[in-house]
């Protein structure tokens, strides 16, 4: 099939897990033997990564984990279980509660240099809708000091101190909105802000759990 000149196709390639549970990049040994990252859909689809377009990362508005492991943003309190409660956030083979906490851009920004992201999909972002004022990670302290970077080291991470952006909500219910002009203001400077720190634009924005609740910005 290699030696034949075919018309061009569009595929998708889809890694079903997070980047970082990937047992060469992740929090090792809280990983798995499969390559998540868009690596992956190379070696496993057989194709060159000359060959590999469009990039998009998949990112909640907030973070989830199952299972153990360092997670600096977890919120162990009544903004996790609320975040919890209103994402339904259950292991889809395991069936247990997803642990729950603000958005991590340091562990995203690390997601985006090793897969390059060229856009991104923000989902439940109407998650957020009841929260007053949302947090969002957007350094790690280690001593007191920042640090540049991702550790990818359990014993580290479990160690970090997280810097938070304090960004003000929006109390209303965007599920019907269809167009971004059709969000809260807040809500569009949350998506504005997530850009701005990561330098990775968002094409669709979740609002709901309907087909149609799919803000596409471009």
């Amino acid at each position: 099939m290699f030696t034949v000149r075919l018309p061009a196709l569009l595929v998708a390639g889809l890694c079903p897990l997070a980047g970082l549970f990937f047992f060469l990049i992740g929090t090792y040994p809280f990983v798995t033997s499969s390559n998540c990252t868009v690596g992956g859909v190379c070696t496993g689809l057989g194709m060159p990564p000359q060959n590999v377009g469009e990039v998009y990362g998949v990112v909640k508005a907030y973070t989830t984990r199952v299972g153990i492991g360092a997670f600096p943003t977890e919120q162990d309190n009544e903004i996790g279980e609320l975040l919890q409660m209103r994402g339904k956030e259950f292991g889809v083979t395991t069936g247990r509660k997803r642990r729950c906490g603000w958005l991590d851009l340091v562990q995203l920004r690390y997601a985006y240099m090793i897969n390059g992201f060229t856009a991104l999909a923000l989902t439940k972002l109407d998650i957020l809708d009841v929260f007053p004022e949302i947090k969002v990670g957007v350094a790690y302290k280690l001593d007191g000091e920042v640090i540049p970077h991702f550790p990818a080291n359990h014993e580290v991470l479990s160690k970090v101190e997280v810097k938070y952006e304090t960004l003000p909500g929006w109390d209303t219910d965007i599920s019907n909105a269809r167009t971004f002009d059709e969000l809260p203001v807040n809500a569009q400077n949350y998506v504005r802000f997530i850009e701005m720190e990561l330098g990775v634009p968002v094409k669709w924005i979740g609002v709901g759990k309907s087909r149609e609740s799919m803000i596409q910005l471009f």
